[in-house]
């Protein structure tokens, strides 16, 4: 519930902050949150960000682990059964998408499916749960969905985009992609033309790719603290249709940010003719 010494733009702002550690000094420690955190500049760090991002993460690791080490062969339990499921549907999505050998890609568009969402499944946790907790705890600010934080989200996408380099790079060569930069795709007369196109399309991929995440979540975070601002009766009108149909958005966003992960990949790989 929305606390009563707050009016309703505190209440939003406050849940939209996070709790920030920098050299902005506040109460002795460095930790904080809304304005303040913004004056801590570019190398401050969102620390329930990170928390929750790694939680999840070792989480995930610790999961699938468990799973593998206590596999049979015969007849499988239900979290067995599952964690195949969700294997078999990543690996069925990059052989359709990616037709080059490169071991890498299936183990990575898994961590990002199952890493996104598990991420993206914490925001089903009651609005004023945890950071009531946190609160409890002497911690001002405490957000828990890293994928509402735009940080995160960039994060992710700017390491895809590492990858989209490193392997354009690797596969074609640096002249090879350079001709791919230049040489496309108006030919060799038009090359400072053709420089700009590429280069906005190649640096709109992580940007696209982050945002798209980072808007879908934070909106519908948005949501459910607008919901939990209306009288009690009315938020479990509201807020059980809401989370079921987010269910939907949880999962579609984990599973579009792996799909357009491996066609980045694959397009790395692809050589052209010049």
């Amino acid at each position: 519930m929305a606390s009563e010494n707050q009016t309703s733009s505190e209440y939003i702002s406050h849940h939209l902050s996070n709790l920030t550690f920098g050299n902005h000094p506040v109460d002795g420690w460095g930790f904080a949150g809304g304005q303040k955190a913004a004056e801590m500049g570019f190398w401050a760090i969102h620390v329930d960000t990170m928390f929750f991002s790694i939680l999840t993460g070792v989480f995930f690791i610790w999961l699938f682990k468990k799973v593998a080490d206590t596999a049979v062969s015969g007849v499988p339990g239900n979290l067995q059964n599952f964690i195949e499921v969700v294997v078999e549907f990543v690996q069925d999505n990059v052989k359709s998408i990616f037709h080059h050998n490169n071991p890498t890609i299936a183990p990575l568009a898994l961590t990002v499916f199952v890493w996104i969402f598990l991420m993206n499944l914490l925001k089903l946790i009651p609005v004023d749960f945890i950071p009531y907790i946190a609160g409890e705890m002497g911690l001002p600010y405490w957000k828990i969905v890293p994928t509402t934080d735009i940080n995160a989200t960039l994060g992710m996408s700017f390491s895809v985009f590492f990858l989209i380099i490193y392997y354009s790079i690797k596969v074609k060569g640096v002249k090879g992609f350079a001709a791919e930069l230049s040489l496309q795709p108006l030919g060799k007369y038009f090359i400072p033309f053709n420089l700009f196109l590429e280069l906005v399309n190649l640096f709109a991929k992580p940007v696209s790719l982050g945002l798209r995440l980072f808007g879908n979540m934070y909106a519908g975070e948005i949501i459910f603290i607008l919901i939990a601002l209306l009288p009690f009766w009315i938020q479990w009108v509201l807020s059980v249709p809401w989370a079921i149909f987010h269910i939907l958005v949880i999962v579609l966003q984990a599973f579009i940010f792996m799909v357009l992960t491996i066609v980045y990949m694959a397009m790395a790989h692809d050589e052209h003719e010049h």
